[in-house]
């Protein structure tokens, strides 16, 4: 017995599961026709019956599909014929089958939610949708002839599989055996083949998909396989496997199965067709490294024309279509978003100095570093480096502390005092610094989903750089060049969107400002606060990017030895600064879709 003598078909998804005749007879009812036709703008479905049939009916969904199950009824052997997989008005695709002995299953798969109207009256169940554009009208009996399809003869006790057919979709781009259709929702097969010729197996396989199936010329072997209720495209692709055959989807929906060097060598024979897409979003030149990696190998080829942002692809006349609309599903126009951020930059400095210094001497025996002395003689001021020292007296002299000056000091106290011969003079400074700077920026900037964005707001300062090294002769200038340093308020960001509607950021926010040195130093100091990280945001949440606190203390005291460490009156013969500086900083974040973007039409 043929391995084409022992098909055991059970075909589900939409079509139900395929149950074995049972010995109940059939109804009084027939189904003898079913056809399409266009009815004052709506689709109209027309199923032709005989005797007293029952009408029942429900949608499905992913696909969207109309089951329509006549009861009490028998399919007519002149209506089964496929339909030819061109959609008509809202129908995408349509078959139907004796799904039980009593029961007429008619699929009619749709292009999307439909509202539908049932009407069962005169001989016929007619079915319209609310819409539908003008063609041309099919019908099962019409077509019967130019559809008829090779039929699996099965033995006496088996009953026949019902005839199943797969929706006809639209080829995709290089298809082959290894990417053809596996969808969940294919009807499954459950067969067993027994020293079965490739050719036997393959016709099968066409009357139960209901798709058409070239097998090349020179192809020949056997099949000894068992598949339990597995996609038929995926039983067919593995029986291909089998046998080191492959097979290629046609523009149309015609399989070819052969050999690949075979398909391959076709293919070569194809002539060349070019055309060119107009990219709206995208930039050209991006997307054409990613159209060449599904184009014809050795023939296919594409060219990004900047000038009019298209791309120019030539390819196999069978390809090139569905590689232009590979290309425009590529061309999306994507999101847009508004990010602002917040720095806010707090800098504090508390500086507390006090210090005691003492100056003892008379007229003819001093040190002139804290008391400005005039000379007797003369009547004017010594220069105040100037140690007067009589060597022929018993006199003394004393200075201490005189070198800690407190610069811009609040507080100046003078006391003096006559000690016999000698002059005592006391100075007590003091200050007390307090400085706050608070600085806030805002930066706000918008870009696309995917595109980075940069924004600074701040100034450029010019640094000179003097080259010693360039003099070369005495007296001669070294050489000067001039560079520019950028510094601000920075914001970089590059943003995505993710499919339930967050954010995913890549941000680098910076504050810098220039600080310059003493006159004699010809230089600068450059401060700055930057924060680099990756985040996930919701939209329109604030999120805390950066925090950042660093605080300063520095004590110092100088004073006279031994006396300026002792307790409690050492601070009488010393000098002492206490500094505190504390820097806060804080970088927020808030992101936000200002617009969802949608693919081109």
């Amino acid at each position: 017995m043929t391995g084409m003598y022992r098909w055991m078909l059970v075909a589900s998804a939409v079509l139900g599961t395929a149950t074995p005749m049972r010995a109940e007879g059939p109804g009084s009812g027939e189904v003898t026709a079913v056809s399409l036709a266009p009815a004052a703008g709506k689709t109209e479905l027309v199923v032709a019956v005989k005797g007293a049939v029952d009408v029942r009916d429900f949608l499905l969904t992913s696909p969207d599909r109309l089951v329509l199950d006549v009861v009490g009824a028998t399919l007519n052997s002149t209506t089964a014929s496929l339909y030819d997989g061109v959609k008509r008005g809202k129908v995408v695709n349509l078959r139907y089958s004796q799904f039980r002995p009593d029961v007429v299953r008619i699929v009619v798969d749709l292009d999307g939610p439909q509202t539908y109207k049932v009407d069962h009256s005169g001989g016929a169940v007619r079915v319209s949708f609310d819409s539908g554009d003008g063609f041309q009208a099919w019908s099962s009996t019409a077509a019967a002839a130019a559809a008829q399809m090779a039929e699996v003869a099965a033995p006496a006790d088996q009953p026949a599989p019902a005839p199943a057919t797969a929706p006809v979709r639209k080829p995709e781009v290089g298809i082959r055996s290894a990417t053809m259709l596996t969808r969940a929702d294919e009807p499954r097969i459950t067969v067993t083949w027994d020293r079965a010729s490739i050719a036997d197996v393959v016709a099968g396989f066409a009357a139960f998909s209901g798709r058409t199936i070239i097998l090349g010329k020179d192809v020949k072997g056997e099949v000894n396989a068992e598949i339990k209720n597995q996609p038929w495209p995926q039983a067919f692709q593995a029986v291909l496997a089998t046998q080191g055959l492959t097979a290629q989807e046609m523009p149309g929906g015609i399989i070819r199965v052969d050999a690949p060097q075979v398909l391959a060598a076709l293919d070569s024979l194809e002539p060349l067709e070019t055309s060119v897409v107009r990219v709206n979003y995208a930039q050209a030149a991006a997307l054409s490294k990613t159209v060449e990696s599904i184009l014809t190998k050795g023939r296919g080829r594409v060219v990004a024309d900047t000038a009019t942002n298209s791309l120019v692809i030539t390819d196999t006349r069978s390809r090139i279509g569905q590689i232009a609309d590979f290309t425009r599903g590529l061309d999306i126009k994507t999101p847009q978003l508004s990010i602002q951020a917040k720095i806010i930059f707090v800098e504090r400095s508390d500086i507390e100095q006090l210090g005691l210094k003492y100056d003892l001497g008379t007229s003819s025996q001093f040190y002139n570093k804290v008391v400005t002395r005039t000379d007797p003689s003369t009547g004017e001021a010594y220069n105040p480096n100037t140690t007067v020292v009589d060597l022929g007296g018993n006199q003394v002299a004393a200075i201490a502390n005189a070198n800690s000056n407190i610069i811009g000091s609040a507080l100046d106290m003078v006391f003096s005092t006559a000690l016999g011969g000698f002059n005592l003079t006391t100075f007590l400074q003091a200050v007390s610094t307090v400085d706050l700077s608070d600085i806030q920026a805002e930066p706000v900037i918008s870009t696309l989903d995917n595109r980075p964005a940069d924004i600074l707001v701040g100034e450029e300062v010019p640094l000179r750089v003097v080259d010693y090294s360039s003099v070369g002769v005495a007296g001669q200038a070294p050489r000067a060049t001039v560079s520019f340093r950028e510094t601000g308020i920075r914001l970089t960001v590059t943003p995505h969107v993710t499919a339930n509607r967050q954010i995913l950021m890549n941000l680098r926010t910076e504050r810098s400002a220039v600080v310059p040195l003493a006159a004699a130093d010809l230089g600068y100091i450059f401060t700055k606060q930057l924060a680099t990280n990756q985040l996930l945001v919701n939209d329109g949440e604030t999120a805390v990017i950066g925090g950042l606190t660093v605080t300063e203390v520095k004590k110092s005291r100088t004073g006279i030895p031994l006396l300026g460490s002792l307790p409690l009156v050492g601070k009488l013969f010393s000098y002492s600064s206490d500094e505190e500086r504390r820097r806060d900083l804080i970088i927020l974040v808030t992101p936000r879709i200002i617009d969802d973007g949608s693919p081109t039409n």
